[in-house]
């Protein structure tokens, strides 16, 4: 290690004086909004101190500078003293911390990318270190650049299994660009931790998870900066800084006292206020300078107008399963671009996510199977347009990760969820496998685009669309070989459906999506033959729906529909259509979709057996005729 230079006495003061004004910063703010978690501040001020005025490198002329380090508050509630962190550094006005919590206000009582200087939503406990793990990943692996990524983790939020899931990822993945600093202030919410202050259980655990582990004085500013000086010097390894700390440091008679979580200081404030000015030698501006120079190195990259390298090449008929289709646009998409990466949690042989290994297999990383963490490297590794992820598992497994998925929506993040193995109609794996909520899922995250291909060519097409689409995307795949239905230079658009079967003499519209548009069309050439005629649609995006097609199609076939769908009823295709016409005078819809939980089967025995087969859907197209 580097020889360790001490801070000389004056700048140790004046670090600790910083501390002291993030401490009174984050009382006057929630005073003035009278709402907050100012004890929760208290405990990590000489961290923030130390970080954000001794040891990070950063422009607080752009916060977000590909070259700067990056600072993740895992423990989101304490966001009065990151907004007081970069206040003192010059960023805004520190009268603007008044603002705390207003409706009109981006200072937010819990971090939010609206704000220049946040990189990701964090609140939600728990997911802040999967986040900064994917953000290590991709400076280590990708910009090897020298940028650092700090993560500061509450030790309440530490009893989540997301962060020991990303504590394994990044210590399997030596990311010694990686800090995590343990806030151990004893309290919780309601009741002290499970742990508590004992320092030792923390370390042998982080020891056994293969990381540095430092124990320190959380409010010794010697002991900090030494333990931030050796992370920088640790290689092959990330550090873990445990700070033993107390939750209200500092504030005369609540100090490690119960029951004070969550609560501005009320009538006690000035008090506590006066005190902590004592405690400050130097109560004129700073002399230290939070803007030590960066190394420029991390390279410029462009992640627009991402195309497929090749454009589809299959045959009418020609039977290939979308999520086959998946793996060979990736590639593709690969090919054109750099910054294209692939992230899955062990199941890229049956995702065909494995197909990026062709093209570079260093863009491909293995998450393991720990979902939420997948979820949460992902997100870290598109902060600031770094990458373009896709993130591939079952779609049932992506349940498991929804709280991070929609805390990608209020981050602002633009990954890319591709969800295989979907609906009964995976067969005898048996409904642990199959997913049938991922739709509704989805379609309940603010900005979402759902994508539904139902054939390889518009597969293909979906994932350079999505690759090219802010917000979070969901295509979902299915196991199933289907035909091919599209000619390769067909035009696919986000909210654009397409009529694959109709006449002048259609009676009813009938709407499937992935198989069950096949079995819709078998469904239609059955019914021909008795002089029966029905519309099928493809509506390509279950969000948005097309709105103004199905409307129109419907009065063209008398203002009957049926849909049909590989998924529950709430939520799906069936309820996306049903928004689409409400309000719309005589048009009715019939929904076919999988009543109950299922169980295992051939695909075909359950397809019939859950009433979605071509069969169930001549049966109720005969039924909506006699409406």
């Amino acid at each position: 290690m580097p020889h360790y230079h001490k801070p000389e006495s004056k700048t140790v003061q004046e670090l600790k004086d910083i501390a002291n004004k993030l401490r009174i910063h984050s009382i006057q703010a929630t005073q003035a909004s009278k709402s907050g978690h100012p004890t929760s501040c208290s405990s990590m001020a000489e961290i923030m101190s130390v970080l954000f005025f001794h040891t990070m490198r950063y422009k607080v002329s752009a916060p977000k500078d590909p070259s700067s380090d990056r600072f993740v508050l895992s423990k989101g509630h304490a966001a009065p003293i990151l907004y007081a962190a970069w206040a003192e550094a010059g960023l805004f006005q520190i009268s603007d911390l008044q603002n705390l919590r207003k409706f009109d206000s981006d200072l937010e009582g819990h971090p939010t990318p609206r704000l220049n200087f946040v990189d990701v939503g964090t609140g939600s406990l728990g997911q802040g270190l999967s986040v900064a793990a994917g953000m290590a990943y991709v400076g280590k692996n990708y910009d090897k650049a020298s940028y650092r990524v700090y993560c500061l983790v509450g030790d309440g939020e530490s009893a989540e299994g997301s962060i020991w899931e990303a504590l394994h990822f990044a210590s399997h993945y030596k990311l010694d660009n990686l800090c995590v600093i343990f806030d151990i202030n004893r309290l919780g919410q309601s009741e002290a931790t499970s742990i508590q202050h004992d320092m030792e259980v923390y370390r042998k655990r982080l020891e056994s998870f293969g990381f540095n582990t430092l124990v320190v004085d959380g409010h010794d500013v010697d002991e900090l900066t030494k333990a931030f000086h050796e992370a920088q010097s640790t290689k092959e390894r990330p550090t873990a800084v445990l700070a033993k700390t107390f939750k209200g440091k500092n504030f005369p008679n609540i100090e490690d006292l119960d029951n004070w979580h969550g609560k501005p200081l009320g009538a006690k404030a000035n008090e506590v206020i006066e005190h902590l000015t004592t405690l400050i030698k130097n109560q004129g501006p700073l002399e230290l300078h939070p803007q030590k120079p960066l190394v420029e190195d991390a390279p410029k990259i462009d992640i627009s107008n991402i195309k497929l390298d090749t454009p589809p090449s299959y045959k009418l008929g020609e039977a290939i399963a979308t999520r086959a289709a998946y793996g060979t646009a990736i590639a593709k998409i690969a090919k054109n671009n750099s910054r294209v990466i692939a992230v899955d949690g062990d199941t890229k042989n049956s995702t065909f996510s494995e197909k990026i290994k062709t093209v570079d297999p260093k863009r491909y990383i293995e998450g393991y199977i720990a979902e939420q963490n997948l979820v949460g490297v992902a997100m870290g590794a598109t902060c600031r347009d770094r990458t373009v992820a896709f993130v591939s598992t079952f779609a049932t497994f992506f349940t498991r990760a929804f709280d991070q998925i929609r805390m990608g929506a209020i981050s602002q993040t633009n990954v890319n969820f591709v969800g295989s193995h979907c609906g009964v109609s995976i067969g005898e794996d048996g409904p642990s496998q199959m997913g049938l909520e991922d739709i509704a899922m989805f379609r309940t995250v603010p900005g979402s685009t759902v994508f539904y291909p139902s054939d390889a060519v518009s597969t293909e097409r979906a994932v350079e669309l999505a690759a090219n689409t802010k917000g979070v995307c969901f295509i979902r795949t299915s196991r199933p070989n289907t035909a091919v239905l599209y000619k390769n230079d067909e035009n696919f658009a986000i909210g654009k459906s397409k009529i694959v079967k109709s006449s002048p003499k259609d009676e009813v519209l009938v709407i499937g999506a992935g198989v069950t548009l096949h079995e819709a069309i078998a469904a239609a050439e059955e019914l021909a033959k008795s002089g029966i005629h029905v519309r099928v649609m493809d509506p390509f995006t279950i969000k948005p729906i097309d709105q103004a097609a199905i409307l129109a199609n419907a009065k063209e076939v008398g203002g009957r529909i049926v849909t049909v769908e590989d998924h529950y009823p709430e939520g799906g295709l069936g309820e996306a259509v049903l928004s689409a016409v409400a309000m719309t005078k005589n048009v009715i819809v019939k929904k076919l979709a999988v009543p109950e939980v299922p169980r295992s089967g051939p695909p075909t025995v359950l397809l019939d057996a859950y009433g979605i087969s071509a069969r169930n859907i001549v049966a109720a197209v005969q039924e909506i005729r006699k409406a």
